[in-house]
């Protein structure tokens, strides 16, 4: 039998890589946009991301451990699927439409999905709400980040 662990990482990691392939984007854009100049922590941005991730399988994986196969952790995997979704769409649907608005927006509508979720998760798995603590956390503060590019970049609202 396969390891829920691999299924859920391999999950995450084909979603990852299909949503980048459907919205082929002109990252080009997103480089020359002005930042604030408090972001001085951008090259650690893809390293949050992975730990963001690691944590993210880690706790549907919990979560899926603690019920396996039940139909309340069925609807809740599928809530870590739209989760992720809205993750991996922010920077490929924001640069496709060269929308800065529309990265705030998913950004935001990620948060709290993910605060949503984390509610669903806390009775049956505290352990997988801990380990969606570093999205909570991360995810206002990018939000943050591209709404406050707004006003640096207004052709690029």
């Amino acid at each position: 039998m396969i390891s829920p662990l691999l299924i859920i990482a391999s999950i995450t990691l084909v979603v990852a890589i299909s949503i980048n392939t459907i919205f082929k984007s002109d990252y080009g854009w997103f480089n020359r946009l002005r930042r604030p100049q408090w972001l001085t922590f951008e090259w650690a941005i893809p390293f949050i991301w992975i730990f963001v991730f690691i944590g993210g399988v880690y706790s549907a994986y919990q979560l899926w451990i603690k019920q396996p196969g039940t139909t309340r952790t069925w609807l809740l995997m599928a809530g870590y699927f739209l989760l992720e979704i809205l993750v991996m769409a922010y920077t490929p649907v924001m640069c496709k439409l060269r929308s800065l608005q529309v990265g705030t927006i998913i950004g935001a509508t990620g948060f709290f999905w993910g605060l949503i979720l984390a509610v669903l998760v806390w009775p049956l798995s505290q352990e997988s709400v801990f380990l969606l603590l570093p999205y909570l956390l991360w995810s206002p503060i990018g939000t943050y980040v591209t709404w406050a590019m707004i006003s640096l970049n207004p052709l690029d609202k």
